[in-house]
């Protein structure tokens, strides 16, 4: 429950001076969370973009022997190590390490050490997407990227400025969320390529959802009377909300617009 008294000043101008004052603060607490998720997938990017710089080459004499092509390219022995070896595993695995471990530990961590573990987990992120670089071409990454920007922009606004209350939506999607995730454990055995299209489908739809209803929430946890440290690792977490709902779109989008090298 805030702590600031909304029956302690009732009217004049000190009424109007502590609405202000609350404005202000939600701004920039706000803002705090967007910076944050802005710095995340900007690491995640330049991440992905080094790796693939030295994951992949044109140049058959600094391929890794055997030679793996893909379309154009091919794999040097960092990516053949990275994509090819057990260690695919833990590039993979690694972002989902990193949410378990945030999520368990936020409560005992620091501000600065929460905001690191994020900016951590953004890098992990980008060696494990550095492989849609190998996928898909540059100008379809780049237009999923610019889409899922506009649409999660948008519905963020919504969920930030909305007067009604997204609860009730929200109880919907995460157990869409939860059917989503077994039906695509399930697919992890069919490899069913019009299965995967559905599901891409349908993650967009509850993953923009989510950016609403996620965004009325990190607002909704803003409380006035909170010191640096408490607010600062609720913008951490609210960063790292938004962020998944972004990624999970970015890469759905992705899959069913993106054109792959050949």
């Amino acid at each position: 429950m805030s702590d600031f008294d909304r029956n302690a000043v009732r009217w004049g101008q000190g009424a109007v001076r502590g609405r202000a004052e609350i404005d202000q603060g939600l701004r920039s607490y706000m803002l705090g969370v967007y910076n944050n998720m802005v710095m995340g997938l900007a690491i995640t990017g330049l991440v992905a973009y080094g790796v693939n710089m030295f994951a992949v080459t044109t140049d058959p004499a600094a391929a890794a022997i055997p030679v793996v092509g893909i379309g154009h390219m091919m794999l040097t022995p960092l990516g053949q190590a990275l994509y090819m070896t057990p260690l695919k595993w833990l590039v993979m695995l690694a972002p989902l390490g990193f949410v378990f471990f945030f999520s368990f530990r936020l409560s005992q961590m620091s501000a600065a050490t929460a905001r690191n573990t994020f900016y951590l987990f953004s890098a992990a992120m980008g060696l494990s997407l550095s492989t849609v670089l190998l996928i898909y071409t540059g100008a379809s990454v780049y237009r999923a990227f610019f889409e899922t920007a506009a649409a999660f922009g948008a519905l963020s606004l919504y969920g930030y400025t909305t007067k009604r209350d997204l609860s009730a939506m929200g109880s919907f999607l995460m157990m869409g969320l939860f059917g989503l995730i077994i039906a695509s454990v399930v697919n992890l055995f069919l490899h069913s390529s019009a299965f995967q299209f559905g599901l891409s489908i349908l993650t967009v739809l509850i993953f923009a959802g989510l950016t609403a209803w996620d965004t009325q929430a990190i607002k909704d946890m803003y409380y006035a009377s909170d010191d640096y440290e408490v607010a600062t690792k609720k913008s951490v977490n609210g960063a790292l909300m938004l962020y998944l709902d972004f990624i999970n779109i970015f890469q759905s989008l992705l899959y069913l617009t993106g054109s792959r090298n050949n």
